[in-house]
Order: C-alpha cells, then sequence, then structure tokens
C-alpha cells in the first residue's frame, strides 16, 4: 500500500515537471525521495547593445610590406573577419594556425571566432615599409637610436651623447630610406652643449660727390625784338644740388651764373653683439630700428568727400644676426650664420599722394648687404667673411645742345654731376663651448658710475664721479708726496 502512493507521488513530480506547471510538494522525513517541483528559469533579454570584439580587446602588431606572422590560437577557428583586405589579410592554413601578411601603407584589425561565434583573438595591425636593412644599418652605427615606422613615414628616437651623433642617425635613415621618406628626428640628447657667438660686424661707407655747371641769362634786342636766353641745367646723377653754393656775373644784358659744389662723407658702422644659443637652436638678435611705410587707405565713406587714412605698417633695419650651432664633437661646431646690414635710403625712394589731400607722403628704400653660410669651425676659431666691396660711379652731363659740344667754351652751356660710392663690409665671427658662470664674475657697463657732485660737474665738467680699483697701482704715476694745495 505504501509502494502504491509512492509511485503515485513520482508520478505526479514527473507530469508536473513536464508540463512546466508549479506544483509544491513537501519533503517529509519519511519520504526524503518527494522534493520541491519549480518552473525552469526564464532566458536572459539583453536590454542593450554592447560591443563584442573592439581595438579594446586586440593586441598592436606592426608588420612591413610583403611580410607575415605566424599565429597561433587556443581553439579552433572558425570565422575570420578583415576590416581591411587591401591593407592586409589573413590565411588560416589549420585549424589553429593563421597567417597575417601585409600588403599595402596602413591600418587594419583581424579578429578569429569559434563555432558559438566567440572572439579567439584580436590585432590591431600597423602596415609600415620594410624598415629591418636600415634599422640593422642605424643598430651597427649608433646601437642606442630606435625606428620605427609610422605610415608612410620613419621615427627615429632614443639618446645620443652630441647633436652630431643625432644629425648623422637622421643623415643615415634618409640617405638609407630615400628622400620621398619623411623622417622625424625625435632623438634625445643627454648632454647639450650652449655655443656663445662673437660677432663683429664692421662697414665703412665713402661718398664723392661733385657738381659744375653755369647757368646763362641773356636779353639780346634787334631794333623791336628782343630774344631772351636761358639755360638752367639740372644735376641729375644725384637728384638734386648739394646746396645753394654760386658765383653770379652781371654784364650788360648777360647774367652768368657759376654753381659748384664738392661733398666727401664717411659712414661707419660697427656692431659687437654677443649672443648664446643650445646646440641645435636658433638664435636670432637685431640692432636697428623700425620705419613706417603706408599699407593701404582707411577711408569714411559717409562724409563728402571720402576721408581717408593711411594704413601704417613698420619695416625692420638694422644690423641683424641669425645663427644655428650644433656641436659635433669635443671643440668642433657646424654653424649657419646669416648676417644682414640694412639702412634707409633716398635712392629708388617712392613719393605717394594721399587722396583728398594736398599733402604727399615719401616712403624710403631700404639697402640691404647680407651674407648667410654654412661652416665648420672650432671652438675659440675665428671666421672673416669679407672682400664684400661694392662701388657705385655715376657721370652724367646736362646742357644745350649743340653748343655743348663746342671745346672750351662748351663749358658755358652744360653741366656736371658726379657720384662715387663705395662700400666695404667685413664680418667676424667667432664661436665659443661656454658654461655657466657665477653672478660675481660678470660686471655691468653701469658699474663703477655714479652722478658727480655740482661743484665737479660745474667746475671740471664732469660727467660722472671716477673710482679707482683698491690695490691698484697707476703705472702713470712718478711722483710720491704731497701736491696740491696746501693750507696751513
Amino acid at each position: 500500500m505504501r509502494h502504491t502512493s509512492l509511485m503515485r507521488s513520482a508520478s505526479i513530480a514527473a507530469l508536473a515537471a513536464m508540463a512546466g506547471g508549479i506544483l509544491l510538494y513537501p519533503a517529509t522525513a519519511a519520504d526524503p525521495r518527494i522534493a520541491k517541483v519549480l518552473p525552469p528559469p526564464p532566458a536572459p533579454v539583453a536590454s542593450t547593445a554592447y560591443i563584442a570584439s573592439g581595438e579594446n580587446t586586440s593586441s598592436s602588431i606592426a608588420l612591413g610590406i610583403g611580410k607575415s606572422v605566424v599565429i597561433d590560437l587556443p581553439r579552433d577557428v572558425k570565422d575570420v573577419l578583415v576590416a581591411d583586405p587591401k591593407i592586409a589579410n589573413a590565411v588560416v592554413r589549420s585549424a589553429r594556425r593563421a597567417y597575417l601578411i601585409g600588403i599595402a601603407v596602413g591600418q587594419t584589425n583581424v579578429f578569429f571566432f569559434d563555432e558559438q561565434g566567440r572572439q579567439i583573438a584580436g590585432y590591431d595591425i600597423a602596415i609600415t615599409r620594410d624598415l629591418n636593412g636600415v634599422r640593422a644599418a642605424l643598430k651597427q652605427a649608433l646601437p642606442e637610436v630606435i625606428i620605427e615606422g609610422v605610415g608612410d613615414g620613419i621615427m627615429l628616437s632614443g639618446s645620443v651623447a652630441s647633436p652630431g651623433e643625432s644629425q648623422q642617425a637622421f643623415d643615415l635613415a634618409v640617405r638609407l630610406a630615400g628622400a620621398d621618406t619623411k623622417v622625424v628626428n625625435h632623438i634625445a640628447i643627454r648632454g647639450r652643449d650652449q655655443v656663445m657667438l662673437k660677432v663683429t660686424v664692421a662697414e665703412v661707407q665713402r661718398d664723392i660727390i661733385k657738381q659744375l655747371g653755369i647757368d646763362l641769362n641773356a636779353s639780346i634786342g634787334f631794333g623791336s625784338s628782343v630774344i631772351n636766353f636761358n639755360n638752367t641745367n639740372a644735376f641729375s646723377a644725384f637728384g638734386q644740388a648739394l646746396g645753394d653754393s654760386s658765383i653770379t656775373g652781371i654784364t650788360n644784358n648777360l647774367t652768368a651764373t657759376l654753381r659748384a659744389m664738392e661733398r666727401a662723407g664717411v659712414i661707419r658702422t660697427l656692431a659687437e653683439p654677443n649672443i648664446a644659443a643650445i646646440s641645435g637652436e636658433t638664435a636670432t638678435f637685431i640692432a636697428g630700428g623700425e620705419f613706417p611705410i603706408p599699407s593701404g587707405l582707411s577711408c569714411d565713406t559717409t562724409r563728402s568727400p571720402p576721408v581717408c587714412q593711411p594704413q601704417i605698417e613698420y619695416k625692420k633695419f638694422g644690423v641683424s644676426l641669425n645663427f644655428t650651432p650644433v656641436v659635433l664633437t669635443e671643440g668642433r661646431i657646424s654653424l649657419k650664420v646669416m648676417t644682414e646690414v640694412s639702412d634707409l635710403s633716398t635712392d629708388n625712394a617712392m613719393t605717394l599722394q594721399l587722396p583728398g589731400s594736398t599733402q604727399s607722403l615719401t616712403v624710403p628704400s631700404i639697402r640691404t648687404r647680407r651674407a648667410d653660410t654654412v661652416l665648420e669651425i672650432p671652438s675659440g676659431g675665428a671666421l672673416a667673411m669679407a672682400g664684400m666691396l661694392q662701388e657705385t660711379t655715376r657721370q652724367q652731363i646736362n646742357g644745350l645742345p649743340g653748343l655743348m659740344q663746342l671745346p672750351v667754351l662748351g663749358a658755358l652751356f652744360k653741366s656736371r654731376d658726379y657720384v662715387n660710392r663705395q662700400t666695404e663690409l667685413m664680418v667676424l665671427v667667432t664661436p665659443y663651448i661656454v658654461r655657466a658662470v657665477a653672478p660675481k664674475n660678470l660686471s655691468r657697463p653701469d658699474d663703477g658710475f655714479a652722478d658727480p657732485s655740482d661743484p665737479s660737474s660745474v667746475l671740471l665738467g664732469r660727467l660722472n664721479r671716477i673710482y679707482g680699483i683698491a690695490g691698484r697701482v697707476d703705472p702713470n704715476q712718478i711722483y710720491h708726496g704731497t701736491y696740491g694745495f696746501n693750507l696751513d
């Protein structure tokens, strides 16, 4: 009877389980085989989309064009996804081995999946130029330099002892990779030297101008007819007369004016800049000024007539220095120097008439002398860039046609203008490898300067007090004793 009850209870539980219904049949100590029958749990429903495979789960692989890498996978491969087959290709040779082949320069990624669609592996592939040959050459010459491909270019990294080695690695990479390859030099220099450049720029300009001319004014009468004769000759070589220096003679109805002037001048320009820069960097120095030049007009059209004002830009002139030093080895410096000396000139000046005004604006020209060179020089050695000579001679004769060709008397009907200009520029360059110094070892131009007292300034004409250096003996002092005015 009990056996039948147990069979009936089991059958009911099985039917309930098969029907998927809810049936609770408490177990007892006498019948432990009877347990709770619960419904199966519902299947999970995804509420949002998520990334199953991406760059975050990928490993990076760098390949050269035409190069391959072998991948061993932990499970059997069912599916392969290549983002851009034009960049790289994946070939599956067995269930757990694949080959990645670089085709063209670029970036792509590859994913491997198993039978259930789960990701086995993912790789972010960067295809660059084949740099094995360049890498081997750089490793032999400079073992601390690292070369990597970035897109269609290459990047140098690592560290070297001097800028010369950095430049050597850059030149070697450009030569081996090709001139059309972009090379980025990101090499760190462990000890960067500082270079001070001492430059002397000296220029001498000599001008000689001679002007000689005769102006004739006469009145000749024939009965009731009068003929007026006027001959005034201009000095067109220089552009204007030097001054009003003339001698006038009057005889009857003839007036003769002799205009003669001669000018000789010397212009001396001297600049001695000292400037320092880190090896491989560029330093610039300029001593001069700026002058305004018109760059356009700004007009107020609300007025009648319109009122216009010129817009002003400033142009630099003076002595400028631009240099880039590179310390090659201990004591030797590769130096790129650009020196320019410019000043204002009235030659080829331009005169502009302001619109709506009777005023004019004269814009001067700039006369420029420039020297640009690259050289290698030891520290403390001097370089002289000399021989930059320029000589300009202009001579012009104006006069009355026909009469000015007469021998001797032709000088009365003509004027002569002669201009000779000579310019010589010399640049002395001396580089030094320098180190930092203590402030106490430096001096200022105003050291020892002090305003004089009123009696010293008024009676003795002194502009500043004079101080001596303690412990210094004047070599010109030959008298020792009391001197001056002694009041008892």
